[in-house]
């Protein structure tokens, strides 16, 4: 009797998955890792030139630097041959973007489209973005992940400079329709909707992989379900890399709740952050985290800015979605959920390649340096990793190798984030005590604006997406 059980325990787990995901997996898709920036960039620019008919690109940030005008020349090539290609970027994501990269794609025939700009009094508008990254070719061939356009992901944002780390994945066959259906949702959203005809139906079967499509509107917690029910059901193992961990408390309950069952869950973060205070707000649940038995590792290279999971050897996440209440709640995002042996081994040789570059945080301060590699399976060797290039660690790094320590890291954590917030409200009370009146009245026009915001949105008719 037991295995019938545990077979029907497998179909509850991919049903309730099913509706998180809010949708069936679909079956018959050809999957690819793909590992940081130039191997990433070329599938996508392949991909871009293998289009026949249109190519749908969106982004959260795509820079006008180096990195971002190649792939601007190679769509306003395929635009001029008559190829139907839209852009979608985010405004707030993408502000810092030079006009003349938008008008020089416009000139060329490229359908650009800002995704929410600024609005004076709707406030949600303002808050959601657009953070996802997807590039679709005909509806057959997709490439989404983590990365966005810029040199930090090709190592040319400084001289000698390492890419940044992160992971993508390539579909060919029935999902990739799937995620071109999923870009016309949002166009639909910025003006006119993708004409018929320009947007994939049904894909024939090129492989054997099936993929959930997560797509991520805000307020659904589609994403944010999936990954709870990922902890919930994991066990064997829960291999998690975020760039920006802030865990929702039902998250990191499930976590801990996880760990504290036997699964062997294990947390990669960066070291060092392009936005710290984040980084910060992660060490600050650290110790919790430990006391249940998770095993946290902080990466030593780069900027690590990957959003995987890998679930006892079997689902496969993967996409824009970070697990902190931004991504979770507020923001549209794109993720996949993948069953593939082949994939799944290689994210797990993956993660363990990546621990080896990395330091675990311990509770309390080791003997000596000792290699992380030493604590964990058997861990892939750069030599061992097609295609991977040789990471040369610098002398800084080397003379860090030591276990962090975790007192030393939730102190300097907590300074590092109430320091500023107390100067803050003292500057702010210092301000009230001496000009009580312009200080008035710019509380009067704050008060105000969130009146005629939340006004609005308390008389707005939303249709049920």
């Amino acid at each position: 009797m037991t295995a019938p059980r545990l077979v029907g325990a497998e179909q509850s787990v991919a049903c309730a998955i099913n509706r998180a995901a809010g949708g069936r997996p679909v079956p018959g898709n050809a999957v690819e890792l793909l590992i940081d920036g130039p191997d990433t960039y070329a599938a996508m620019l392949d991909t871009i030139a293998a289009a026949k008919h249109w190519v749908h690109f969106e982004n959260y940030i795509i820079r006008s630097d180096a990195a971002g005008w190649r792939f601007a020349e190679l769509l306003a090539q395929r635009a001029r041959e008559g190829i139907r290609v839209r852009v979608l970027y985010d405004w707030f994501g993408s502000l810092t973007t030079a006009r003349g990269y938008w008008r020089y794609l416009r000139d060329a025939g490229v359908e650009v489209r800002p995704f929410h700009r600024p609005q004076i009094i709707d406030l949600v508008a303002n808050l959601s973005r657009n953070h996802r990254k997807l590039v679709v070719a005909d509806g057959k061939r997709a490439v989404l992940g983590g990365l966005c356009i810029g040199c930090e992901w090709t190592g040319e944002s400084h001289a000698g400079g390492q890419p940044w780390r992160d992971t993508a994945v390539e579909l060919r066959g029935p999902a990739a329709a799937v995620l071109d259906q999923t870009f016309d949702s949002l166009w639909l959203l910025t003006g006119e909707p993708v004409p018929r005809g320009q947007v994939a139906d049904s894909v024939e079967a090129m492989g054997d992989a099936e993929v959930r499509v997560i797509s991520g509107e805000p307020g659904r917690e589609r994403a944010y379900r999936v990954i709870e029910l990922l902890a919930a059901g994991s066990v064997q193992r829960l291999w998690i890399t975020d760039a920006y961990l802030v865990a929702p408390p039902r998250l990191f309950q499930a976590l801990r709740d996880s760990a504290r069952d036997g699964v062997d869950v294990r947390l990669l973060v960066p070291g060092s952050s392009d936005v710290p205070l984040i980084r910060n707000l992660s060490r600050i649940g650290y110790r919790d985290l430990l006391r249940s038995g998770v095993r946290i590792f902080e990466w030593d290279g780069p900027m690590l800015h990957a959003k995987t999971i890998m679930c006892d050897n079997r689902w496969v996440r993967i996409g824009s979605s970070n697990l902190n209440p931004s991504s979770l709640l507020g923001n549209y995002e794109l993720d996949v959920l993948i069953e593939d042996p082949d994939l799944a081994q290689a994210m797990e040789d993956q993660f363990r390649h990546d621990l080896s570059r990395s330091r675990e945080v311990a509770s309390r301060p080791l003997r000596g340096p000792r290699r992380i590699s030493q604590a964990l399976p058997v861990a892939l060797t750069h030599q061992q990793l097609p295609g991977r290039a040789v990471y040369q660690r610098s002398r800084r790094e080397t003379r860090r190798r030591a276990v962090l320590v975790l007192r030393a890291l939730a102190s300097h954590a907590r300074r590092s984030v109430f320091l500023p917030i107390s100067a803050i409200f003292v500057t702010l009370g210092l301000l009230l005590v001496a000009l009580p009146k312009v200080s008035a009245y710019a509380l009067a026009a704050l008060c105000g604006w969130f009146a005629l915001g939340a006004g609005r949105e308390a008389f707005r008719r939303r249709a049920d997406r």
